[in-house]
């Protein structure tokens, strides 16, 4: 292959041209046909049909040099890193295999590059939330507990039109406090550190019906198979916004929350009755799902439901993993 490589394609195309000129020029040599002063028609139609034959074979020649390369301009064209796997047909034994081949192993790398980047960018976005929460519970969760300490006492030694001030500021400030720990724990899945990941999905569900009124009907497999602590954290996540996603935008009126078995894969399907309208390549909610997903080595999928709504599914294989 290195060989070929070193061979410009210039030069292969004009080696295939003077190889097409040359059998025609022994053709003409060797055969019986010979050429008047005055040239008869049927010479003229010889010529013409060997000249015809030239063409015809240095066509399909050249064909079979820069056809792959059409195809693989359209690739070039076509390609999208978000989606991987895409490769170019082998373009067989031809002058053209070396830059199919080539091509494929720049797309591999490209890939693997891409996939390990990303990689390293949820991990750093992970950490970067675990800091934000953890700094949400310690300093501003701490701080608003010592107000409303403050303003337990304040209220007792308050004449009462100034105790009822500070009773409005209390209610505002313990609503400020669950809402902060809300905040936190939406950005630190601690349940799913203490109570496992069907718990944490529950919790999830829990919290779409509270403030929403949308049931969520749950489905989860009896007994959850091993699973590496990395790819639990991506069923979670990607639940997490799949559900969220349906409280912003699909105006359902129920849910469908699922975590089952298939084969050796393990499938999350969030379902919804609303309007629907994702699309698969808008938007950097579903983006980042579909890259949590490539992660783990799984697949995610956004497909229309009969009726109205959508399915979102998750599918990450289940063989090889360790708690």
């Amino acid at each position: 292959m290195t060989r070929e490589m070193s061979v410009p394609l210039f030069w292969r195309v004009c080696a295939i041209n003077g190889a097409v000129f040359i059998l025609g020029t022994l053709a003409l040599v060797l055969s019986p046909a010979t050429v008047s002063a005055r040239p008869l028609w049927s010479e003229i139609v010889v010529l013409s049909i060997g000249l015809a034959i030239s063409l015809l074979l240095n066509g399909i020649l050249l064909r079979s040099v820069l056809h792959p390369l059409d195809r693989l301009t359209g690739v070039m064209a076509a390609i999208d890193l978000r989606q991987p796997g895409r490769r170019l047909a082998d373009a067989g034994p031809g002058p053209a295999r070396p830059f199919v081949a080539a091509f494929n192993a720049m797309l591999e790398r490209l890939e693997g590059e891409r996939a390990a980047s990303t990689t390293r960018a949820l991990h750093a976005q992970e950490a970067e939330r675990q800091r934000i929460a953890q700094e949400l519970h310690d300093e501003v969760g701490q701080s608003l507990t010592a107000v409303l300490l403050g303003l337990k006492q304040a209220i007792r030694f308050s004449p009462p039109e100034v105790a009822a001030e500070l009773e409005l500021v209390r209610d505002t400030t313990r609503t400020s406090l669950e809402e902060v720990r809300r905040i936190s724990q939406h950005l630190r899945p601690g349940v799913l550190a203490d109570l496992g990941l069907l718990n944490s999905l529950s919790s999830l569900a829990s919290d779409l019906t509270a403030p929403t009124g949308i049931p969520v009907h749950r489905d989860f497999l009896s007994g959850l198979p091993a699973l590496r602590a990395e790819s639990e954290l991506v069923i979670y996540r990607v639940a997490q916004e799949a559900l969220t996603n349906v409280a912003r935008h699909a105006r359902a009126h129920k849910v469908e929350l699922g975590l089952t078995r298939r084969g050796d894969s393990l499938v999350l399907r969030v379902i919804d009755d609303g309007v629907g309208g994702f699309d698969a390549d808008v938007g950097a909610g579903i983006q980042g799902m579909k890259e949590r997903a490539q992660m783990v080595g799984g697949r995610l999928e956004l497909l229309p439901r009969h009726g109205g709504g959508t399915e979102v599914r998750l599918e990450i294989p289940i063989t090889d993993q360790s708690a």
